[in-house]
């Protein structure tokens, strides 16, 4: 699940608005039966892995986020209108490899702003679930271990962390970017 903002404006002015954004996503994610395997926030996009585990369709979970911070961003800014560009867009995983793909791509999208950020590192960036694979750990708000059950027992977070760290040669490139974003 992704979404950006409109005219692709920044949608998270300051921390507080990505904090709330956040306990919004795990209040709803429980309501609405929602596992959140990854997810990136950005200035001006956000990026979600999910699973469904209930009847309750994730477009119901989606739904209510994206109203709920619309409203929030456009009562603390003054604005009116729509806040994102256009309904979420949603894209069934149906491979491992595009499962595995996705999650890299998705830890993956800070890098543009930490090449201009001296000394911060894709590890901590704070709006991301990196930081969660690499300590293995699952917390209230996602869970890694579903995707971390696909590297190997010695190590998987250190496995992973290569795994998303790597730069992609040209020919990976263009089939991940194939694979994520056909329909942007």
């Amino acid at each position: 699940m992704y979404n950006r903002g409109n005219r692709k404006q920044n949608i998270f002015l300051a921390n507080r608005d990505y904090e709330r954004f956040l306990k919004r996503t795990r209040e709803y994610k429980d309501k609405f039966g929602i596992t959140i395997l990854c997810y990136c926030l950005m200035p001006n996009h956000f990026h979600f892995l999910l699973r469904q585990d209930s009847d309750v369709p994730i477009t119901a979970f989606m739904l209510r986020l994206g109203t709920s911070y619309a409203k929030y961003f456009n009562t603390k800014y003054g604005e009116v209108g729509s806040l994102f560009q256009d309904r979420f867009k949603a894209k069934l995983v149906d491979t491992d490899e595009y499962l595995l793909q996705l999650s890299r791509y998705i830890h993956r999208n800070p890098k543009e702003i930490l090449l201009r950020t001296p000394g911060v590192e894709l590890a901590s960036y704070r709006w991301s679930s990196y930081s969660c694979y690499l300590s293995g750990s699952k917390n209230e708000f996602v869970d890694p271990s579903f995707i971390l059950s696909y590297f190997t027992k010695n190590n998987r977070s250190e496995d992973y962390r290569n795994f998303v760290e790597h730069d992609f040669t040209e020919e990976e490139k263009e089939s991940i970017m194939d694979l994520v974003l056909e329909d942007i």
